[in-house]
């Protein structure tokens, strides 16, 4: 077990060393709100803003779904079991 573990943090930091590093996008906003002459050039950078509100809100929204039909399916199971337990507790 202590082999298999020392192999997998040695092979996660050998690939993890040649790794290159990302450029960083927020410099594609700075680049598409320069030298812009025309009106759908100009409306690019809101674009670019609205596609990163909407990925961001992504995952809140869909564990707020999952945890919503969670929850529901929890209290619907709750009841089931109320109901069958009330009535076994009826029938002699």
């Amino acid at each position: 077990m202590k082999r298999i573990l020392t192999s997998s943090i040695l092979a996660l930091a050998v690939l993890s060393s040649l790794a290159t590093v990302a450029l960083a996008c927020p410099m594609c906003k700075y680049a598409n709100e320069a030298d812009q002459h025309d009106e759908a050039a100009n409306r690019r950078p809101k674009a670019f803003m609205y596609s990163i509100l909407f990925m961001l809100s992504m995952p809140p929204t869909i564990f707020t779904v999952f945890g919503i039909s969670f929850y529901r399916l929890n209290k619907q199971a709750q009841a089931a079991a109320a109901l069958e337990n009330e009535a076994t507790t009826k029938t002699p």
